[in-house]
């Protein structure tokens, strides 16, 4: 898999504060990834040309940013057969609760793994494809695996100092 990669998909550029912790994630755990600003509504003949190369590329995952409406990872999903993880963006009059119900209500046969909204739910996804990659690339499994135990040493720790601190 020397050439799988995951992209990341945005429907604006005003989504990349909270999907650059998507390609961070991604970078730390060594993934390979593209970043695409492209719209379901706006662009949506350059969103299908853009999936359809990046499978013959060697795109495993793709992971769509989008708010409102987030129609983004419904309309990849539609052209693909490939994972789709969808992050509702919490913009908007309902702070993301419409991305999220448009990201998670897809119909049978076309699934979309949603995250949480916003920041939390970026980072996820990273994990999440990085986890998919996982499955077939070792290397990565592994690195996936020692994020996860430095993360738990890292709570220990702070409790470690919590409980120092209360005596």
């Amino acid at each position: 898999m020397s050439n799988a990669f995951v992209a990341i998909l945005m429907g604006s550029d005003s989504d990349w504060p909270v999907m650059e912790n998507t390609y961070n994630v991604l970078k730390e755990l060594g993934v390979t990834c593209e970043v695409k600003v492209t719209s379901a509504h706006r662009t949506p003949a350059a969103t299908h040309e853009f999936v359809k190369d990046a499978e013959s590329r060697g795109c495993q995952v793709f992971i769509c940013a989008a708010g409102l409406a987030a129609h983004l990872a419904g309309a990849v999903a539609g052209l693909t057969t490939k994972p789709v993880i969808g992050v509702p963006m919490d913009g908007g009059p309902l702070k993301g609760q419409d991305a999220l119900l448009s990201t998670v209500m897809m119909p049978a046969g076309v699934p979309v793994a949603t995250v949480a909204i916003g920041k939390a739910g970026a980072k996820n996804a990273a994990y999440l494809a990085a986890q998919m990659l996982g499955i077939a690339d070792p290397k990565i499994a592994e690195t996936v695996a020692n994020d996860r135990k430095a993360n738990a040493e890292a709570v220990i720790a702070k409790d470690a100092k919590l409980q120092e601190s209360l005596r």
